[in-house]
């Protein structure tokens, strides 16, 4: 198939599902021993939402899912393709995006597959969901979720004060030549793959009683060089990604990246040439809520009634990995 005669394929309906327990900066204050002043000084963030202790990954994403089909008016049988974007999943298998697909009804003939990318895989599993329906048709479901509550050290000051839980989704299908889905770029840099992570559990750190007591089943993260590659590696990347797609900074009508930092994200716009104007956040709100962050952004944006049709969206995301993302939306 040629690029003259690839369809396009757009978003159809969007969804998002924030657990009910806020975290507020207070409870953060009493757990990690900091100051109002120090929180809001360091990442902006002002709540977070928390995973109850019966709601696993797969609940959020079942919840997001939902609301993204009903607005698309889509019906599960309707679904060739589910993908669910997490590295939180509920076990080690089956995937979440199994469980999802069993949850909502999905039929057969509906393959259903799990992307680990971080803080990237809703553009990872975007990628992949386009390429997809564009070789096969019909539609699909791109859900982002993540429940980092569950591996927080709440008396770890660097790591409670970022991470909340949430999911985002987005109903893919047919759109219009022109708009949709209209380039999208992944990258990583796997020398930096300890910045962040989990390191016991698993295989090579498997769970004992000296893993736990040494807090290995926490989340780690070397916030300073997370910043560095947002500052000196995203801007440079996102340029050349937009120069590649023939648009300038101007032609930009909304920013939407990941929100791992409420400060960090404010100060995105002018490194990539953009009006603050552009931007949309929600990291002060729930924190960083890993891959489902930039669904989130949109599926609230777009419920504001912030994007108008032939608006050009762009799509910055960075995580762990490190992995990078970037997506370009013409909106309809």
């Amino acid at each position: 198939m040629t690029a003259a005669t690839t369809p396009a394929v757009g978003i159809l309906g969007t969804g998002a599902y924030l657990p009910s327990d806020v975290i507020t900066n207070e409870e953060v204050m009493a757990s990690a021993g900091v100051t109002q002043e120090w929180i809001l000084r360091k990442t902006g963030i002002r709540t977070r939402r928390r995973a109850a202790a019966d709601e696993a990954t797969s609940d959020l994403a079942f919840r997001a899912a939902e609301q993204a089909l009903a607005d698309a008016g889509l019906r599960p049988d309707q679904l060739s393709l589910l993908i669910v974007s997490t590295i939180t999943p509920d076990g080690l298998g089956p995937s979440t995006a199994a469980i999802t697909a069993g949850r909502l009804g999905c039929p057969l003939h509906t393959a259903a597959f799990d992307v680990s990318a971080a803080c990237s895989g809703f553009l990872y599993a975007l990628t992949v969901a386009r390429r997809y329906l564009e070789a096969e048709g019909g539609y699909g479901l791109v859900v982002a979720a993540d429940a980092y509550t569950k591996f927080v050290n709440p008396a770890d000051k660097r790591i409670a004060v970022l991470w909340g839980d949430g999911a985002g989704a987005v109903a893919l299908g047919p759109a219009e030549p022109g708009t949709g889905v209209l380039r999208t770029k992944l990258m990583s840099d796997g020398t930096k793959w300890d910045l962040a992570g989990v390191r016991g559990g698993l295989t090579r750190n498997p769970a004992t009683h000296a893993t736990v007591d040494a807090g290995l089943h926490y989340m780690h993260m070397n916030g300073r060089e997370i910043a560095e590659v947002l500052t000196t590696t995203v801007p440079p990347e996102c340029a050349a990604f937009l120069a590649e797609s023939g648009v300038a900074p101007e032609d930009v009508a909304h920013l939407i990246p990941h929100q791992g930092n409420a400060n960090l994200v404010a100060g995105l716009p002018p490194l990539l040439g953009l009006e603050k104007s552009r931007l949309h956040v929600s990291a002060d709100r729930y924190g960083n809520t890993g891959s489902a962050s930039i669904p989130i952004t949109l599926h609230e944006a777009r419920a504001d009634g912030a994007f108008q049709p032939g608006e050009l969206l762009l799509l910055a995301a960075y995580g762990i990995g490190v992995t990078l993302g970037f997506g370009l939306l013409r909106w309809s």
